[in-house]
């Protein structure tokens, strides 16, 4: 059984999660990263990582997709994540998303205003980001760059080969998830990246294909990284974990 971390999924969107944690701990997964997306979902990861001290972590921030929503309340949205940022390892999970059917409702300019906050407060509390960029690649790129951040992880990542270098260039980290093992941008993002700065993720509870990810699918990753890599189980396991370890600054065996 190799040791690995789930650095990104969302446990608040489940139900008996008690029976996920146990059957990710069965699996081989050390530890959760559970990201928040808005005020609501951000109470509930920290109430989680309370509860499964050692175990869950959390990861709190304004997500793009929640903007429109909370249009009237964003100044409560970034100061609840200012204001709790010290119980959390990780700025997140926040970014920008250019899909069509967003921007109509949350302008790019409007999502850059709550990126750039977000990465304010990561700066301000030397905590990582988790960072949203589809379509976006090269502005979150920029806009993470550009403030002086030095931690940060693309989360999904499916963009050109170019951003891809300079979020290599910048020190930053890329998590693979299990479209590593279909998707043609992402599986050459895992590819190229370096190991040293890959972590691996599930982004429970979404679907792939045919398939609904929980936290023990990180087994899953692991297994595609090592054939795009061509690397051993064990060294791919090890890396990430440390990878992970180091970056969230977690204290686990």
């Amino acid at each position: 059984m190799y040791k690995v971390i789930d650095t990104h999924c969302h446990l608040d969107e489940l139900d008996d999660i008690d029976s996920v944690i146990s059957k990710s701990q069965d699996a081989g997964v050390v530890a959760l990263i559970a990201c928040g997306l808005d005020y609501a979902s951000n109470n509930v990861v920290l109430e989680l990582a309370s509860k499964y001290k050692n175990y869950v972590y959390a990861a709190i921030g304004v997500y793009p997709w929640t903007i429109p929503d909370a249009s009237d309340n964003l100044d409560r949205e970034i100061q609840f994540v200012a204001d709790n940022i010290d119980s959390a390892v990780c700025v997140g999970e926040v970014g920008l998303d250019y899909k069509k059917q967003l921007v109509t409702r949350a302008s790019k300019d409007q999502q850059k205003e709550v990126f750039a906050a977000m990465i304010d407060i990561a700066v301000k509390h030397d905590k990582p980001l988790s960072i949203h960029s589809r379509y976006a690649w090269k502005d979150c790129l920029a806009l993470v760059s550009d403030a002086g951040a030095t931690k940060a992880v693309f989360h999904w990542y499916t963009g050109p080969s170019s951003v891809l270098r300079g979020i290599v260039e910048g020190g930053y980290h890329l998590s693979a998830c299990l479209a590593a093992e279909y998707h043609y941008e992402h599986k050459r993002a895992v590819k190229d990246m370096p190991l040293d700065h890959l972590l691996l993720e599930t982004d429970t509870p979404v679907h792939y294909q045919d398939h609904q990810a929980m936290p023990a699918d990180t087994v899953r990753v692991l297994n595609a990284v090592c054939e795009l890599k061509e690397l051993d189980h064990q060294q791919v396991a090890d890396r990430t974990t440390a990878n992970a370890k180091q970056l969230f600054g977690l204290s686990i065996a």
